[in-house]
């Protein structure tokens, strides 16, 4: 292969080899003994080429350099052979240093080309808190995703570190990094998507609602600089109390004018995924066993006097057991968990929480016993998780898991995909309340449709009212002016 025939690799851009010296008149040229650039080999050869640039003879360098001299595609222009070189070891340092910590601007190359050639176009995606227990785990699955393209990484400290070692995963997107208050703007210009899992998180014996003195002035801030820097990208807040800090950044959004209730979107996509995972557990098959054990009074039996009783216990116990083995409804169904859809409306924090368990997809009859114990452990399912963590955390995996999941479906509907529906705590008309849960249509300017809330049964209808109350409240500390300056029959029109 002749010197100026590079050939493009989709990893670092191109393939080497060691160089061949011939004779003093002779064009060098590679014997390329190296395949595909990666991991290691990559790391060493761009080394090695580092070395040759910088460290060979200067004839030798010069004659490298000195491209006029080698056969050049038909219609290839001639560059200049300083300019060339300046170009390539500024390609090859940005490769190895991708993080914008390490790149001075006197490079001569741009941010935005410091990728390999041929990566799929995207959307631009800033995670604000990036460094934190949600963000880490979330900037990891969002490099994953094919649908981004540039992965922005913001966060008060730590974020250097965060953005290396998700740079170095073989995907798509770009990853750079941001620190400190002076570079958000930086971090948000351009974006199409900003997430927001930026605060404290929750420990024993907190409420959400205890997190808000802290995570309200977190989020009007981080609001401040979206207001500023990317007006038109959709919001997905993450930050806790999510029923609280929705109306602050509704405010903040109104007072600089930018307010498009449209992208800003509260995520409850946690509380879909637990209503999920545990609409198939139904606890009653234990209960049915020991009543049905108590009702026969088995231990009592003496098979010789009452031997077709006895075994008509022994017969439904085992039926029963095998109901045990199988007591997640997806599984006896033959479906994947993934493949249901509870509806959860109402807020993100306790009695709001309100599972639509009549609504299931695919339908599915419930005890009241099942409903009172698959309501609690969803509305409390976040304290479950900071109790068994013992002061050692919150839901941070699972919640990085479900804003991922909400994330692609806000990508999804960005890209114009149709018919994608998800819940999230919008700006709505749904209720007299100006911000609920519910199902919202997704598209290319956000929640371009919201669902009413369909056909409740008695107990949902009680549950709605207790949800309602709790959550006027939370509204009212993050937004006073709520109920005068927001008017949501005016959105959807």
């Amino acid at each position: 292969m002749e010197i100026g025939e590079r050939e493009v690799d989709g990893d670092l851009g191109f393939r080497i080899g060691l160089f061949e010296l011939g004779p003093k008149d002779q064009v060098p040229r590679f014997p390329t003994i190296l395949g595909k650039s990666s991991g290691l080999t990559s790391s060493l050869t761009s080394s090695y080429v580092l070395c040759i640039y910088l460290f060979l003879p200067t004839a030798h360098s010069w004659q490298l350099l000195n491209t006029d001299r080698l056969p050049r595609r038909p219609g290839e222009e001639t560059m200049h052979p300083t300019s060339d070189a300046n170009q390539r070891i500024a390609r090859i340092s940005a490769h190895l240093q991708p993080s914008n910590f390490q790149m001075g601007e006197s490079s001569g190359l741009s941010r935005e080309n410091c990728r390999a050639k041929g990566g799929a176009p995207g959307f631009k995606v800033a995670i604000l808190g990036a460094a934190g227990g949600i963000g880490q785990p979330l900037a990891m699955l969002m490099k994953m995703n094919p649908l981004v393209s540039v992965l922005h990484l913001y966060d008060v400290v730590n974020t250097p570190g965060v953005t290396s070692d998700i740079s170095h995963m073989d995907t798509g997107a770009v990853v750079r990094g941001f620190l400190g208050q002076q570079q958000l703007e930086d971090a948000l210009t351009g974006m199409d998507l900003v997430i927001i899992p930026a605060g404290v998180p929750r420990k024993p014996g907190m409420t959400r609602d205890d997190l808000f003195n802290i995570n309200a002035g977190i989020v009007k801030t981080l609001c401040e600089g979206i207001a500023k820097c990317c007006p038109n990208a959709i919001v997905n807040l993450i930050s806790n109390p999510v029923n609280s800090t929705v109306p602050i950044a509704a405010e903040v959004f109104k007072k600089a004018g930018t307010f498009d209730p449209k992208r800003l979107l509260g995520v409850t996509m946690l509380d879909v995924v637990r209503a999920n995972t545990l609409w198939y557990a139904r606890l009653p098959c234990c209960l049915f066993v020991v009543l049905h054990l108590g009702k026969m009074n088995m231990w009592n039996h003496k098979p010789k006097e009452d031997i077709k009783e006895f075994f008509l216990s022994l017969i439904s116990i085992f039926v029963f057991s095998l109901l045990l083995l199988l007591s997640t409804q997806a599984e006896v169904l033959g479906l994947d968990p993934r493949e249901v859809d509870v509806p959860v409306v109402g807020g993100h924090a306790g009695v709001t929480i309100l599972p639509l368990l009549s609504q299931v997809k695919p339908p599915c009859s419930f005890t009241p016993e099942e409903i009172d114990y698959l309501t609690a452990r969803i509305q409390n399912g976040g304290t479950e998780v900071v109790e068994a963590k013992a002061g050692a955390g919150s839901a941070t995996l699972s919640m990085a898991y479900a804003a991922v999941k909400f994330a692609d479906t806000c990508l999804r509907g960005l890209r114009g995909d149709a018919g994608v529906i998800q819940c999230a705590y919008v700006f709505s008309q749904v209720t007299e309340l100006p911000f609920f849960a519910s199902k919202v249509r997704l598209g290319r300017t956000g929640a371009e449709e919201i669902y009413p809330l369909g056909p409740l049964n008695e107990y949902e209808r009680a549950g709605l009212e207790k949800a309602k109350k709790e959550l006027a409240s939370s509204i009212q500390k993050g937004s006073p002016s709520s109920g005068n300056e927001l008017d949501p029959t005016t959105i959807f029109l």
